[in-house]
């Protein structure tokens, strides 16, 4: 069975080390598809569209995938867009897990900073018995604005919440290093760890 896996990242700066990492994972095409790789024309024609049409091309986008798999780069934590594509995947029930790839040289050779784990900027919390994404602005945790709804229990594969106390998903998921812990050789192994977590 193909395992499809979504790749969340930062478009502008991180696309190439995006796309290396990818190419490292996608060995046998047959069982390992990838999801999140828009050609630039795409992208950008996407960009010029509504809120609400983007939303829409990105839950289409993580359709029939299983894990998602998030490419942190210096600021890739505080896009908007690769915080919806992370809320979408909690709802969706997909394992989650953050690699870091500051460490890839980008197409000029470049190496850039370690950003804070996407994963750490983002949380659930209980409030009158339901339970409700959050992301930390500027420091503070506010209810996460573009996606309000409540999330049924059913489609968290890790504790809920108990209190109003924020539960970072960090805390559920795994991180790794692509360059540190050479990612090339177990990246795969990483992406089946997130989807044996959350049972898919």
């Amino acid at each position: 069975m193909a395992r499809h896996t979504f790749f969340s990242y930062h478009y502008k700066p991180d696309v190439w080390r995006a796309w290396n990492v990818r190419n490292s994972w996608v060995g046998n095409p047959e069982t390992q598809k990838s999801v999140g790789f828009f050609d630039s024309s795409v992208f950008e024609a996407s960009r010029k569209e509504s809120a609400d049409s983007l939303k829409q091309f990105l839950r289409k986008g993580l359709e029939g995938t299983s894990v998602t798999c998030v490419l942190a780069g210096t600021a890739t934590h505080g896009r908007r867009w690769v915080r919806y594509e992370i809320a979408r995947s909690v709802v969706k029930g997909n394992g989650l897990l953050t690699v870091h790839i500051h460490g890839v040289r980008n197409r000029d050779g470049e190496v850039s900073v370690k950003g804070l784990d996407p994963l750490a900027s983002m949380g659930i919390y209980k409030s009158n018995e339901q339970i409700f994404l959050c992301e930390k602005i500027e420091g503070a945790w506010r209810k996460y604005d573009d996606y309000q709804l409540a999330i049924p229990p059913s489609v968290l594969w890790f504790p809920p919440p108990t209190s109003n106390s924020v539960v970072t998903l960090s805390s559920h998921c795994l991180a790794y290093d692509f360059i540190q812990q050479n990612g090339r050789e177990n990246i795969g192994g990483w992406i089946e760890t997130a989807a044996g977590l959350a049972g898919r």
